[in-house]
């Protein structure tokens, strides 16, 4: 007797309920949204961020500033949004007050730019890159008083915010003692907003800085974020 040999039917595909194919095409739908909102929002926001970027460059080479710390200064102060205005009157992308910007046009020894930030200040204020100009030259006249004292950078950033005075009095020491280091320094700052601040900047630099650079100039450094 032959073998016979059995022929089994050839299986159907096999196909999945219409529900569940649904389902997948909606949960499909649903990543590649999410895909395309979040890459769009991580360009936009680097968009956003950098958009001064050669404005924060040119104007920090005049007056000697690392243009890590001014970017760094404007991304804590206003997140790069030239129309905000502070309570106290502060102005712009690195928040700056009409007194400052009348000393910077006194100073300038030009006559129109005086008669301009006397009439309106605002309105010059609020130009994205003569506020940056303005909150360089302040920043750099800071600089200058604690460009020979250790640790000068939070110094420089607490008085950029609470103002020279208050950040002189934060400083104090007695008369032949060391001066104080960074850490003590911002232990002996009164104002909490003001110490967040100092804090969140720093943090910031010495990010963009990366770790080699920082190590090479920490916070501790005299001037880390002068060009001498």
């Amino acid at each position: 007797m032959k073998n016979k040999v059995l022929f089994l039917p050839y299986p159907f595909p096999f196909t999945l309920p219409l529900f569940v194919r649904n389902s997948m095409k909606r949960f499909l739908v649903v990543i590649l949204i999410v895909l395309t909102v979040g890459l769009g929002s991580y360009f936009f926001n680097q968009y956003w961020i950098h958009r001064y970027d050669g404005l924060i460059a040119r104007q920090s080479a005049v007056y000697r500033l690392d243009p890590d710390l001014v970017w760094s200064i404007i991304y804590e102060e206003t997140y790069f949004s030239p129309w905000k205005q502070g309570k106290d009157g502060e102005i712009g992308l690195m928040q700056i007050t009409p007194t400052v910007g009348r000393e910077w046009a006194a100073e300038t020894g030009m006559h129109d730019l005086e008669r301009q930030m006397a009439q309106n200040a605002e309105s010059l204020l609020r130009d994205p890159e003569r506020n940056i100009q303005i909150g360089c030259w302040y920043l750099e006249k800071i600089y200058e008083q604690y460009r020979d004292t250790p640790d000068a950078l939070p110094r420089v950033i607490a008085a950029y915010n609470a103002g020279p005075s208050r950040a002189a009095e934060w400083g104090k020491v007695s008369e032949g003692a060391k001066p104080l280091t960074g850490e003590e320094f911002m232990n002996k700052i009164e104002i909490p907003s003001t110490r967040a601040y100092v804090s969140s900047i720093l943090d910031r630099y010495h990010k963009l800085k990366g770790p080699a650079q920082t190590a090479r100039t920490p916070a501790s450094a005299s001037s880390p974020a002068i060009a001498r």
